[in-house]
């Protein structure tokens, strides 16, 4: 997934970089000459950093309050970010992970901002709640930056040259539906004896939820202390995943896919299913084919599934100006008009469920079903398994040695059997954990 903006990039980003945000951060005063002023620290390409700048200039415009950014790469966020709080140099204002806001909570760096919120989409105000014990509930220590519905797209033009009918936005393929008309859209297309086109190109550790969801698996127990991937239903679906490319050929092999990833393909018009996130819909309104969303094909339970992220914007417990901290994150996660500037941006979907409603109802550009993040978001999607888990060891051990069942060297069933009890270790310790924190508090 590639979640992700600059006015003091320069000077900041080197300042965060070697732990020393005292000129950017709000160790101090936040002032300079008197003025009063807040950090926002964030991360994002080019489309959101020119969103996000408009925005809080408006919100500067409005309140009076100056804010100064830090952005930094997607890939770079999390450690400068922790860099900062070990230096005791937080930024007044900041994302936060749904899978850190434990943590960051029971060691004091998030601030209460409760607030009475409705328009609001209840996942994602949730996804910020704690009580101690249960995340999801409880006070609240942040507002979504955004909902993250993980869709389901399809290359419209590579249907319509193949003669296919296209899929219903409706109705979701079976598995063996999908199956086989990925194999029809699979192709040598210009007759030199090699695969050139491709049915989909789907990478496991960002896909497999849904088919293991929609196939009746899990990953966990109700309450979270119970792994659960050892099961029939969960090995299907993992076994069907491996099979696309070992059985049924209708992906990119390990080897071409070393010579241009999927991601790419997609990009150049060769894969026909991929998923699509909101923040892909800035970059994939260039592409050179028409493209939309569908749900997710359904396992034996005949109903699609799939994850929503989130990301959170907080306050540090820090700030020098809390009350106006609190009103920068309302503003970007509630206002009409920060929203309004970051939708059209093509980075997110609306928090506002009034806004989104018209949003959907929208035809100018594309998807063309956009009601289907709003049906993801609403419906059928879910936390990602490690999102309200006291830390996601336990759930990136299943990643650790699951390539020999990619490559069909392993069965997905005698992977499952060997991975669910290191996997049940790794929670344990991170219950044991949680129940530290949260007694020390």
């Amino acid at each position: 997934m590639k979640k992700t903006r600059l006015l003091t990039l320069s000077v900041c980003a080197a300042l965060v970089g070697t732990l020393a945000l005292t000129a950017c951060g709000s160790d101090g005063s936040g002032e300079e000459g008197g003025e009063k002023k807040l950090t926002f620290m964030f991360r994002g390409g080019p489309d959101e950093k020119k969103a996000y700048e408009a925005a809080i200039a408006k919100f500067t415009e409005d309140t009076g309050v100056a804010v100064e950014v830090i952005v930094t790469d997607a890939d770079q966020y999390a450690t400068k970010l922790q860099a900062a709080v070990a230096g005791n140099k937080v930024p007044d204002v900041f994302y936060i992970e749904q899978a850190n806001l434990q943590s960051y909570v029971n060691s004091g760096v998030l601030k209460d901002i409760t607030v009475d919120l409705d328009n609001l989409w209840e996942f994602g105000v949730d996804s910020y709640r704690y009580d101690g014990k249960v995340q999801g509930q409880g006070a609240l220590y942040g507002l979504p930056k955004d909902v993250g519905p993980f869709s389901f797209g399809y290359n419209k033009t590579m249907f319509e040259a193949a003669g296919i009918p296209l899929p219903s936005v409706d109705e979701p393929y079976t598995l063996d539906e999908f199956v086989d008309v990925a194999k029809k859209l699979t192709l040598d297309t210009d007759g030199d004896g090699e695969l050139d086109q491709w049915g989909t190109g789907l990478n496991v550790q960002w896909n497999l939820q849904p088919f293991v969801w929609s196939n009746g698996g899990d990953w966990t127990n109700e309450d979270k202390t119970k792994v659960t991937v050892d099961t029939p239903e969960f090995a299907e679906a993992l076994q069907w995943f491996a099979d696309l490319q070992n059985v049924h050929g209708v992906t990119p092999s390990a080897e071409q896919a070393q010579t241009l990833d999927t991601y790419q393909r997609w990009m150049a018009g060769e894969i026909g299913f991929f998923p699509v996130g909101p923040w892909d819909v800035s970059t994939y309104a260039k592409l050179d084919f028409d493209w939309d969303l569908i749900p997710y094909p359904a396992g034996s339970t005949g109903k699609s599934a799939t994850w929503v992220g989130s990301l959170g914007i907080g306050v540090s417990n820090t700030s020098k100006h809390p009350a106006d901290a609190a009103k920068l994150v309302t503003y970007l996660s509630a206002d009409e008009a920060a929203q309004k500037t970051l939708v059209d941006a093509g980075v997110q979907i609306p928090n506002l469920k009034d806004m989104a409603d018209t949003w959907a109802a929208e035809a100018t550009t594309k998807p063309a079903n956009r009601q289907e993040f709003l049906d993801i978001v609403q419906d059928y999607g879910r936390p990602m398994p490690a999102a309200v888990t006291y830390g996601a060891q336990w759930y990136d051990d299943l990643w650790t040695n699951i390539q020999p069942v990619l490559d069909g060297k392993q069965t997905a069933a005698a992977y499952l059997k060997e991975a669910q009890p290191k996997m049940q270790s790794f929670l344990d310790q991170s219950i044991a954990q949680a129940e530290q924190a949260a007694a020390g508090k």
